[in-house]
């Protein structure tokens, strides 16, 4: 904003308004509410956008108050014809009229937009190029059978990044590896309902659950002769699909399951094509052996 011609008074409002919004948008994303004392749906929204941009204040969100009865040269820029009038504002330009929002969710779904969207630096960005390579190695250790290593990495990570659910994902499946479910589930419900819904603790709950149902048999003969007598004994071929994996032999255990969809894919509710799922949740759906086996699955699902 250009100052020639202003009043002291308007400057003054100019050079507020470069400090407390220009210059902060260079690197945050800043939400300019303008407002008034008189104005009965700004009292309502306030507590809103408050609460919104104090909970995304690391994520590099910063609210700035404008008062129209104060700053009306400031308002007369922004074109303001009513209020209450919201605007985000990044790198001293308006990127998006918030105004419309009026409930917590519709001001979080903006601003998750626009976060995508921008390069806003923040505490939290900073926080999550400092962690993923740690939690690459957690989870290269998890992978690689060194189930101690993994939960003491993941445990440190914890310590820096307490709410990242990919950090208490790989703690929990640690746990499971381990043998200590109890331990895992406990990890699992203390979490917020908001970190609790993300999809890598999904992973862990079916970690979980595969654990909970996987029956280790140190012999496997009689049911291998029994599918051998009768390749359509899908009860046989299900319960030796357990006992891989339960021994810890997925490639098997996906085998056997893949074959009972072949020949049979309604057996017992579909109970084979089911059972893979889980397997599927549990090992991660980005990992390339589950693309491997689900790849084999659509092309029986659809040959």
């Amino acid at each position: 904003m250009a100052t020639l011609g202003l009043s002291d008074t308007e400057k003054a409002a100019v050079e507020a308004f470069r400090r407390d919004v220009v210059d902060p948008s260079r690197t945050s994303l800043v939400i300019v509410d303008f407002w008034a004392e008189w104005c009965g749906p700004c009292k309502q929204l306030t507590p809103v956008i408050e609460k919104v941009c104090a909970d995304y204040a690391a994520k590099g969100v910063k609210l700035v108050k404008v008062n129209v009865d104060e700053n009306g040269f400031i308002a007369s820029q922004f074109r303001v014809q009513s209020i209450p009038t919201v605007y985000a504002v990044f790198q001293g330009q308006p990127v998006a009229d918030l105004s419309q929002a009026r409930t917590e969710g519709q001001f979080k779904q903006y601003l998750d937009q626009l976060l995508a969207q921008l390069p806003i630096e923040s505490d939290e960005k900073a926080l999550q190029q400092e962690v993923a390579p740690l939690i690459a190695m957690g989870e290269e250790m998890l992978a690689g059978g060194e189930h101690e290593r993994a939960l003491s990495i993941f445990s440190q990570i914890a310590e820096m990044d307490p709410d990242n659910a990919e950090v208490i994902s790989g703690q929990a499946r640690a746990l499971i590896a381990l043998g200590q479910l109890d331990e895992a589930e406990a990890l699992i419900a203390s979490l917020s309902p908001d970190v609790a819904k993300h999809p890598a603790i999904d992973q862990a709950r079916a970690a979980i659950a595969l654990k909970r149902e996987a029956r280790p048999m140190a012999d496997l003969s009689d049911l291998e002769a029994k599918v051998a007598a009768d390749p359509d004994d899908h009860q046989a071929r299900f319960d030796l699909a357990a006992g891989l994996m339960g021994n810890g032999d997925r490639d098997g255990a996906a085998d056997m399951l893949l074959e009972s969809v072949r020949r049979d894919r309604a057996w017992n509710d579909g109970a084979a094509r089911a059972q893979l799922v889980k397997i599927f949740e549990a090992v991660g759906l980005e990992d390339p052996w589950v693309a491997a086996q689900r790849r084999k699955l659509s092309q029986i699902l659809f040959a």
